[in-house]
């Protein structure tokens, strides 16, 4: 058995693992790289591996770093099943389609500029069309139940708690008259969060792959979100201000909207109007009301009680093109939530352009950004940022909110691995910027893990 390392290795993003096991390959994600975009491009297209001889590719949840790069898998040749939870599948429907309308919009409007400075054009990596295929391609489920995905190697779905249909992906092996589970975190969510339940802990694990998005970080304290989003509401009201928050579609837009509606059930945010300006948000939300066996016993009394905990009034869900354009004349009050979560394409772009340059108003940021993004650029106060190959200057106030965030820090990651044992054999510590997976392998090795290894882009690894 070995594995090698194709992505979200040294980073967090372009998640892609594939894993060889007497004689099968079996993909684990096919995620998105997102970054400059050249290198995004190059790295996107190009698999460094054989897809037709791929047997099965296992999917842990739905956010675009995982899953947005099954499409082109797909029409270059895989012809296998992709196993994912029931959620995560629906979820994949509408994201994944997203996924091919924005670039094909985005390298649009990208290549007006280029044709004009007499440059090849780009080319989107997919289509629409080249999404069905995917879809297809789909095998639901749900957690907990045991199935065969090649001779010898069982998968597991357990609850990860990070959005809607995560899931711990376990494989329980039997290779040349040995048995041995390994475990793949995907990206492991937090205990006592808003919606979802709580991440199952496993146990008996050998070979543990986990990622370490927070691997050297702790959140601040979840209670004093409440607190900054009311305060923050407070401002738009007094100051007739705009509060921009680029938002995930999937999982970060619906906790926001949670803690809203519990700040407009309080009285504490009047007739301040609140709008979710993405398609995909809109639609991602229903999805979450067709997956109830994903949320914690709190969400469920809300349902028992007839509360819908993703509506209130003043609340607007935007319909059509024309609303959405619409929100950029307005000055404020207001609070506009749009996708994407880091500022790397969608109509959190348009909304970004008419709000950086006044004073007043604010952009929270409220999700990881990872390197070479707009959203990371905006965390660091860069002086002026480049929307759509235009500069602007950074004058509205960037806030920063890391309690919402859907990944374990370090604690909480240690937190889980003392519980299931943590006796693993081999540890593998991926999805992270060096100092974070360096940091959690120390931490690890602490614990009493043995060979604790931050892989390589591309290395491979005999287990």
């Amino acid at each position: 058995m070995k594995i090698q390392f194709l992505g979200a290795a040294g980073t967090t993003t372009g998640s892609m693992h594939l894993l060889e096991v007497a004689g099968k390959r079996i993909l684990l994600e096919c995620g998105l790289f997102q970054g400059r975009r050249k290198e995004a491009f190059e790295r996107n297209r190009n698999f460094a591996l054989d897809v037709g001889s791929i047997d099965a590719c296992i999917l842990s949840h739905a956010h675009i770093d995982h899953s947005g790069n099954l499409p082109l898998l797909v029409k270059n040749g895989f012809g296998g099943p992709i196993i994912a939870t029931p959620a995560t599948r629906d979820l994949c429907e509408i994201m994944l389609a997203d996924s091919a309308y924005l670039q094909v919009q985005d390298v649009r409007y990208v290549n007006k500029r280029r044709i004009r400075q007499g440059k090849k054009p780009f080319e989107p990596l997919y289509e629409p069309e080249d999404v069905p295929p995917a879809l297809q391609a789909f095998r639901a489920l749900p957690y907990e139940q045991p199935m065969e995905v090649t001779p010898g190697v069982t998968l597991t779905f357990y609850d990860a708690g990070h959005i809607l249909g995560s899931a711990f992906v376990q494989l329980n092996i039997r290779e040349n008259g040995s048995a041995r589970r390994l475990l793949f975190t995907g990206d492991m969510g937090r205990k006592r969060m808003p919606i979802l339940r709580d991440p199952q802990v496993t146990h008996d694990v050998d070979i543990l792959i986990t990622e370490s998005t927070y691997g050297n970080r702790l959140h601040p304290p979840r209670h004093d979100v409440k607190a900054e989003l009311s305060q923050l509401c407070d401002q738009m009201l007094t100051y007739r201000a705009r509060l921009v928050i680029p938002a995930f579609s999937v999982g970060r837009t619906q906790q926001i909207v949670y803690l809203l509606n519990e700040l407009a059930g309080d009285g504490e945010i009047g007739d301040l109007p609140v709008y979710v300006d993405s398609p995909l948000s809109t639609r991602a939300t229903k999805v979450h009301e067709e997956h109830p066996e994903c949320y914690d016993e709190e969400t469920r009394a809300l349902l028992s009680r007839g509360d819908d905990p993703f509506a209130f009034p003043h609340l607007t869900y935007v319909a059509n093109v024309g609303q959405s354009k619409a929100l950029n004349e307005m000055r404020g009050p207001v609070v506009i939530i749009s996708a994407s979560g880091m500022c790397e394409g969608g109509r959190i772009l348009h909304h970004l352009k008419h709000t950086v340059e006044r004073e007043r108003n604010v952009i929270l940021i409220v999700g990881y950004q990872a390197r070479n993004t707009l959203g990371r650029r905006l965390v660091e106060g860069t002086e002026r940022v480049r929307i759509y190959g235009q500069h602007y200057e950074l004058r509205a106030q960037v806030r920063i909110v890391n309690a919402l965030s859907a990944h374990a820090d370090r604690e909480e990651l240690l937190t889980h691995f003392r519980a299931m044992g943590p006796d693993f054999d081999r540890v593998f510590v991926v999805h992270g910027e060096p100092p974070a997976s360096s940091c959690l392998a120390a931490e690890l090795q602490e614990l009493g893990a043995r060979n604790v290894l931050v892989p390589e882009q591309g290395s491979v690894h005999e287990l």
